[in-house]
């Protein structure tokens, strides 16, 4: 009987999980790195100056750290996920029109 108000519950978690995403909102805490500090982190890393260096020089624009410097471990996945929008770029534009068809059908 447990097993089986386990198996109910997960399959209406999972529902709501998919009709919040169908509406756009997706679990998570926002990302705290902007497309703004991203492009100041690579065009300074060009010139050769360490993650470390740039840092003290970022702020978080919104949110509970509003005014404070992102953690290292933001940036570099900041680094990461834009370093795989560019390895793969099919598979963005791929997400973005499923999104988009998702959004049609809400």
């Amino acid at each position: 009987m447990a097993e089986t108000d386990r198996e109910t519950i997960r399959k209406s978690t999972l529902e709501g999980l998919n009709a919040a995403a169908r509406k756009g909102n997706h679990g998570g805490r926002p990302p705290v790195t902007t497309d703004d500090m991203l492009h100041t982190v690579l065009r300074r890393r060009v010139t050769g100056e360490s993650v470390e260096d740039i840092r003290p020089d970022l702020y978080i624009p919104t949110g509970k750290r509003q005014g404070k410097n992102p953690s290292l471990a933001s940036i570099y996945r900041a680094l990461a996920d834009h370093e795989r929008r560019q390895r793969h770029p099919e598979a963005v534009d791929q997400a973005r029109d499923d999104f988009a068809a998702l959004q049609m059908n809400a």
